[in-house]
């Protein structure tokens, strides 16, 4: 290792690429010290390039960008004035998450920020997305703003914007005011839709001037399911008196419903606060697959499936209403759009598609599960079982990438952003760091999933604008605790002072995009066949082939 190396203890990665050639990455500890010194002061006002332009170099027709989570990485829960959320109080609740662990420290991004930010400049990182702490603004969630709050914010756009990486925000990503939790019970009291559109509008005041990218809330899919439904997630409200000690039947539905609306009244405000901006809602969306691609049975239960999960949320917010299927699911159980709700939606429509995709399954005709006649299956009419990462809801179907696509831009013609896509990988929280840094496993995932993406662009027409990799750092999965890792960047948890270790992929996702960072090339390149990661599914010829032919069978 050469003095004043931004690394120490040096990890030598060889990453195979899908043409079979190998790039070897050097793979170590992030110095800030060293960092600084190499990086050296920024290009100044107005010198940045183009944050959502794609980099001559690169192998994708979209931009890069990474992100993270208020809760899942800032720590600091009870400093600088913020006030208390769900999820303090759900992981301080015993039993509730992996071996009781919380998001009091998590990785510290709170005091961090600064290092994280040259840590991107590192890896020529133009775009970031994290999210907004509600309560660290709005304390009780609603009346007098937290200054102190409101500066860490101001110091981290300003900061990144003066590292020429775009500021992308998430206004709600699942750390709701635990004060209107108990005045109201949060996502399932008409209450929240005002207050949300109130906190929506303090936030375009206060930083609309510079950030043009926002998000209103983050996979209503996943909080009011796992939150309001099962209750595995904040607040733990469900059915089930043995895992949860409040809520009723069709809370999660409630959720749903006024999250949309939530939605829409934010969107109103902005028109009004940032007319140069551009916003969305994230929503998590999967793909089913006919099972038999050669049965009209399978074919059409895949498609009442695909709309069913896929057009819960985007159904509403495009059309004002909810999608057949669900209403053939849930009957009256569904709060019922009022016509004032309906025109709320269609006359505050969202920018594009901000699309959260991990996973997929296969889809195929069961008459004995009504009233859809479907049943899913993760493994493939010859028998092949898709590849489970770390995470049990995890399978890895690449070329189902290209079909969601396909899905999205046939049902509902617009242009799309992905906003997180990402894998945990097998045993990284139990093997050794140098095992981890090298993570083989997550390089192939963003290697067939990107590939599937960029045949969606260039031979189908999609209009993809870019694509956030989750996450920049391992962080706090939610119910997981720590024992799930997402990120490109490794946390020393061990380590007093949280240690950032680069990733292969971090690497990778530079070079494949063409970046052009103090780290984002290789040590070397070769032709060689040999050595490299497993595929996380098992590889086609080549995954455009594979993409083609799943296209070809699904006509969804």
């Amino acid at each position: 290792m050469s003095c004043g190396s931004i690394f120490a203890q040096e990890v030598i990665c060889p990453v195979k690429e899908l043409d079979g050639s190998t790039k070897v990455f050097t793979l170590d500890r992030f110095d800030p010290k060293a960092a600084a010194a190499q990086l050296g002061p920024g290009p100044g006002a107005g010198a940045c390039p183009s944050p959502q332009q794609v980099p001559a170099g690169s192998k994708a027709p979209f931009f890069l960008g990474t992100a993270t989570a208020s809760y899942q990485v800032e720590g600091a829960f009870k400093e600088g004035g913020r006030g208390e959320s769900i999820w303090d109080v759900f992981s301080h609740t015993p039993g509730k998450t992996f071996e009781g662990q919380d998001g009091d420290v998590a990785v510290d991004f709170y005091h961090r920020y600064k290092d994280d930010i040259a840590l991107m400049q590192t890896l020529g990182l133009r775009n970031f997305r994290f999210s907004l702490s509600w309560m660290r603004i709005l304390p009780n969630g609603t009346g007098t703003v937290n200054q102190e709050g409101v500066a860490f914010y101001n110091k981290l756009i300003d900061t990144l914007k003066a590292a020429c990486i775009e500021p992308h925000i998430t206004l709600y990503h699942w750390d709701f005011p635990q004060a209107l939790y108990e005045r109201y019970g949060s996502w399932i009291d008409p209450r929240v839709v005002v207050d949300f559109a109130a906190y929506a509008e303090t936030a375009f005041e206060l930083f609309g001037d510079r950030v043009k990218n926002w998000f209103t809330l983050n996979e209503p899919e996943s909080y009011c399911l796992l939150g309001y439904g099962s209750g595995v997630h904040a607040p733990g409200r469900c059915t089930d008196r043995s895992r949860c000690s409040a809520g009723e039947a069709g809370e999660d539905l409630k959720c749903i419903y006024y999250s949309a609306l939530a939605h829409a009244s934010a969107v109103k405000v902005f028109r009004q606060l940032v007319p140069d901006g551009v916003i969305a809602m994230t929503n998590a969306i999967g793909m089913s697959v006919p099972y038999n691609a050669s049965s009209q049975e399978d074919v059409a239960a895949a498609q009442r499936n695909q709309a069913f999960n896929g057009g819960f949320v985007l159904d509403p917010l495009y059309t004002g209403d909810w999608g057949a299927e669900r209403k053939q699911v849930h009957g009256q159980q569904l709060p019922a759009f009022t016509p004032e709700q309906k025109a709320l939606l269609l006359e505050n429509q969202q920018d594009f598609i901000a699309l959260q995709h991990y996973t997929s399954n296969y889809a195929y005709y069961n008459k004995d599960k009504p009233p859809l006649l479907v049943d899913t299956t993760t493994k493939s009419i010859d028998g092949v079982q898709l590849v489970q990462a770390d995470s049990p809801w995890l399978y890895v179907f690449p070329s189902a990438m290209r079909d969601l696509l396909n899905w999205l831009t046939q049902r509902y013609n617009q242009s799309i952003l992905i906003t997180e896509n990402g894998v945990s990988a097998p045993g990284e929280y139990d093997k050794p760091r140098a095992e981890v840094l090298c993570d083989q496993f997550r390089v192939s995932y963003f290697q067939q999933y990107i590939s599937n993406a960029t045949v969606a662009v260039q031979q189908d027409g999609v209009q993809l604008l870019g694509y956030f990799a989750w996450s920049l750092l391992d962080n706090f999965e939610w119910a997981d605790g720590y024992s799930k890792r997402f990120g490109t960047i490794y946390i020393d948890y061990n380590s007093t002072g949280l240690d950032r270790y680069y990733k292969g992929s971090s690497m990778w996702l530079s070079n494949h995009f063409g970046l052009t960072g103090i780290r984002s090339g290789p040590v070397a390149n070769s032709t060689s066949s040999t050595g490299g990661p497993p595929a996380a599914a098992k590889p086609p010829a080549g995954a455009p082939a594979e993409a083609d032919k799943q296209q070809a069978r699904s006509e969804l």
